[in-house]
């Protein structure tokens, strides 16, 4: 997914913002930086992070950047950023995360303009870079925002780093957060909300859907006002976020006690041991499963980070499997002979929670139930990185609906009906999911449910991975 912090201050901010982005490690895996303006000039420095931790790749440079008063910088999931330009409108720096999912439409215009794209993401043009060029042929950088909430299909939320102060945007419909904090000497913007705590920063408030605000050191102002839709995703809450993060001032730890409590109360699941969560974003859910069902929470599986940072993910897929094998380690004093009841975030392609089981039985366990705390994904997302790809068949769902029809096409209809709990279609599915994986058995959030564990209306957020429900215009 990628996340972002940036800093305005009235000292030096290269702490905060190095500590800050930091806290950002669990939302990408590919390439991170930072960008300062120290009062004459831009500093940016970029690193991959596929074999390294954010703190090893950067610390050394931070007396480069030393008297920055601000600065930002990104985990990107993606492409490498900040892109620093030199435009009409001044020198600015910008990192962006969310998914342009018209990127070809909008270069393809500029390009006919005559305009030069410099970086690439892999063989494509840079999304960020993208996103730069489109705010610095604008008028100013408020009409220029404007323009890309108006040109970009998808989600983008971007921090631009001005001489002046440091303008924060948020998507058009909201679908990632961004939230602001201040203490005695400045202000951040951030995606993570808990990267606040530990730097002595207070939650402000949410930055709104489509709403743009300026910060320097002596305060916030809107610049945009908000839109009139939101549909914040609602993977935030199941999956990418942190546990002490708050988004639209519901806590992401809380919102995964409810998810496992609704799974709980719907479960007639009876003589298991204990409960147990794959970690790390299933324990939550697993915690609130337990707490409910009235049984044991225990950890059959640990997980090593030592040596296996979250963020080193190589680019052959045998390598990729080899580090998720690697990671999770069985803990046979708690598995041997038992009934166990393991809750996870989600079943996107299949395989690693494949392997789990397989490791498990390995282990001894001798029933594994599986409680996933969302509905199964049919749809590939068009407006961020997960469960997103070139195929749609690349989610596991969508490659056991085909088997089942025999086709690669299907129908709106057809694909509802599999999307739509208690129908023959779907009660077909989940029981092949359940022989394909070897689970003994499986049960999916119902989506009505999942709605009411997070606690906003349906209506303000994005559910178009379980039902194709989307504001898109």
């Amino acid at each position: 997914m990628s996340g972002f912090f940036g800093c305005v201050s009235k000292k030096d901010c290269v702490a905060d913002v190095f500590y800050g982005t930091d806290y950002h490690s669990h939302l990408g895996t590919k390439r991170a930086g930072m960008s300062f303006f120290n009062g004459e000039l831009f500093v940016r420095s970029i690193h991959s992070l596929e074999s390294a931790y954010f703190r090893n790749k950067f610390e050394a440079e931070l007396d480069r950047f030393a008297g920055s008063k601000q600065g930002i910088g990104v985990i990107s999931d993606t492409e490498s950023q900040p892109i620093t330009l030199t435009s009409h409108l001044g020198r600015f720096s910008i990192v962006t995360i969310g998914r342009i999912d018209n990127i070809a439409e909008i270069s393809e215009g500029l390009l006919q303009d005559k305009v030069n794209f410099a970086e690439l993401s892999g063989s494509t043009i840079n999304p960020t870079e993208l996103v730069a060029v489109v705010i610095s042929r604008s008028a100013s950088f408020e009409e220029g925002i404007r323009e890309v909430h108006r040109r970009v299909k998808g989600s983008c939320s971007f921090l631009i780093l001005t001489e002046s102060g440091i303008y924060a945007v948020r998507d058009r419909f909201g679908r990632t957060p961004v939230v602001l904090g201040k203490n005695g000497y400045g202000y951040v913007a951030a995606t993570e909300s808990s990267s606040f705590t530990n730097l002595d920063y207070s939650l402000v408030r949410d930055v709104e859907a489509g709403e743009a605000v300026f910060m320097d050191a002596e305060g916030i102002r809107q610049v945009i006002p908000p839109g009139r839709r939101k549909q914040v995703c609602s993977f935030m809450w199941v999956y990418y976020g942190y546990p002490s993060s708050y988004y639209e001032g519901i806590n992401v730890e809380s919102a995964r006690y409810n998810c496992g409590a609704a799974l709980a109360r719907r479960d007639e699941l009876d003589g298991v041991d204990f409960a147990a969560g794959i970690p790390d974003s299933g324990v939550g859910h697993a915690i609130g499963y337990s707490n409910e069902k009235r049984i044991p929470y225990k950890r059959p599986f640990v997980k090593y980070t030592p040596t296996w940072p979250r963020s080193f993910m190589p680019q052959n897929q045998n390598m990729r499997d080899l580090v998720a094998k690697m990671k999770l380690i069985p803990n046979k004093a708690l598995t041997r002979g038992a009934k166990v009841v393991f809750l996870d975030d989600s079943i996107v392609r299949g395989t690693q929670l494949k392997d789990n089981v397989v490791k498990l039985s390995e282990a001894g366990v001798k029933e594994i139930h599986m409680r996933i705390a969302c509905p199964p994904l049919v749809y590939p997302c068009c407006f961020l990185n997960f469960s997103s790809s070139r195929s749609s068949f690349d989610l596991f769902t969508r490659r056991i609906i085909r088997d089942l029809e025999g086709t690669d096409e299907f129908s709106d209809e057809v694909l509802k009906e599999y999307s739509t709990p208690d129908t023959e279609r779907y009660n077909r599915m989940v029981e092949e999911m359940r022989q394909r994986i070897g689970l003994t058995s499986l049960k999916f959030m119902r989506l009505d449910d999942l709605v009411k564990a997070i606690g906003l209306p349906k209506e303000q957020l994005c559910t178009h991975c379980w039902d194709n429900s989307s504001y898109m215009e």
